[in-house]
């Protein structure tokens, strides 16, 4: 199983980003895919794997949920929510 894209109806563009350290710098790039092992999770959380989220219809507030869809390699969909946190928190 593999994540392929995900999107929402607030938000114009998610991708998928992995942050990694590279010579003492700290590196972003988009990720194609994330495949996740059947029985597996994988944690989103900055400094490492991320989502993007760019062009908000509206602006976001803390605390504020934002639904999403995690389209999966097969074509299927997984259905989220996110919750808005200020960065560091």
């Amino acid at each position: 199983m593999a994540v392929v894209a995900v999107h929402s109806d607030q938000v114009r563009d998610i991708s998928l980003h992995e942050t990694t350290l590279v010579d003492g710098v700290s590196r972003m790039r988009e990720v194609e895919r994330l495949p996740i092992a059947a029985g597996k999770t994988a944690e989103l959380k900055p400094g490492g794997l991320h989502l993007m989220l760019m062009g908000a219809l509206q602006p976001l507030q803390e605390g504020q949920r934002v639904p999403v869809t995690f389209v999966l390699a097969d074509g299927s969909e997984v259905p989220a929510e996110l919750v808005v946190k200020r960065p560091g928190n």
